[in-house]
């Protein structure tokens, strides 16, 4: 006969368990081995957002988009094969991240202070938090210790990544996947493609500006001379016409306005369940920025490689 677990006995040993992979996780882990590693990551994010504010956001978006196919594991940096296809050929990915050289720039430097030690997932969580601060955006603590896969998933990112046509259903759905709430969805509306501080080309937004009405007239006339309807495919247009270079919360503000330059931006104020979110974002920015960090710390922590699985990859793009 079976034995039958008590079921607080069975959560406890939940709770042990999903305890024990987040413990591995600690915002000291490099403390001993790569005591200069955040300063190092730092100053190199600093330069390279200094020399270009997008790089920024192109910087979060990547941390998103590692994390959300398999988790915080590093395997949106890995190059394609003669024998192997990666995530960067994904339609969510394909011609639209940015940002790799700037992170294999930091993994160079960081292997001559410390060979072996430092994850690619590291100094990828690390670079969002660095780029959001530098553009004037709040500060988290980031938990360390993430190893590196050794496989990536094409067909995960189709599936598991929103894109600039996402409904509100879609949006919550692919969140609420990941363990995420409505709430923390719209807090993190600016990282599925950086929308207050990044760019985007135009195919990703044409048929928004020509076909839509809930769209302000101006604001649409504004961006139909930088993107015809036909030609122009790569012309970019800030996300944020408000503050493009600035980390706050005028992206809300701009939805109220029916300024949302994709469909699924504006999706998020559009006589749905997310507008009073958006309504409380946009007149308390401090409720914003609070809620983003929460949110990007917990996003950090999604299935992370620790202890022994994965490796500690020598070049970002290749496993060792």
């Amino acid at each position: 006969m079976a034995k039958i677990i008590p079921i607080f006995t069975y959560c406890f040993m939940l709770w042990f368990v999903v305890g024990i992979v987040t413990a591995q996780l600690s915002s000291d882990f490099y403390a001993t081995t790569c005591p200069d590693v955040l300063s190092t990551i730092k100053t190199q994010i600093d330069l390279a957002v200094n020399d270009e504010p997008r790089m920024g956001a192109s910087l979060l978006r990547l941390h998103f988009h590692d994390c959300f196919v398999q988790g915080c594991d590093g395997s949106v940096l890995l190059d394609d094969t003669s024998s192997f296809t990666g995530e960067k050929s994904a339609g969510p990915n394909a011609n639209s991240l940015r940002g790799f050289d700037v992170i294999d720039t930091i993994k160079s430097e960081v292997e001559s202070l410390c060979p072996n030690v430092v994850s690619c997932a590291d100094i990828l969580s690390v670079a969002a938090r660095d780029s959001v601060v530098a553009l004037g955006g709040p500060s988290w603590t980031v938990q360390l210790g993430r190893r590196d896969s050794t496989t990536a998933s094409l067909d995960s990112a189709n599936t598991n990544l929103p894109g600039p046509t996402s409904d509100l259903t879609n949006l919550i759905t692919a969140f609420d996947k990941k363990g995420f709430t409505t709430q923390e969805m719209v807090a993190l509306s600016d990282v599925l493609g950086s929308h207050t501080i990044g760019q985007a080309s135009c195919r990703f937004f044409r048929s928004r500006i020509y076909n839509e009405d809930n769209i302000d007239p101006t604001f649409a006339a504004s961006l139909q001379a930088n993107c015809p309807t036909s030609g122009g495919d790569n012309n970019l247009s800030p996300l944020d016409t408000t503050t493009p270079d600035t980390f706050d919360n005028s992206y809300y503000t701009n939805l109220q306005s029916q300024m949302g330059l994709f469909h699924s931006d504006q999706e998020l104020f559009n006589q749905g369940s997310t507008d009073s979110i958006v309504d409380g974002y946009s007149s308390d920015p401090s409720s914003f920025e609070t809620d983003f960090a929460n949110a990007m710390l917990k996003m950090g922590n999604l299935s992370p490689l620790t202890g022994s699985s994965g490796q500690i990859r020598t070049t970002c793009g290749a496993i060792n």
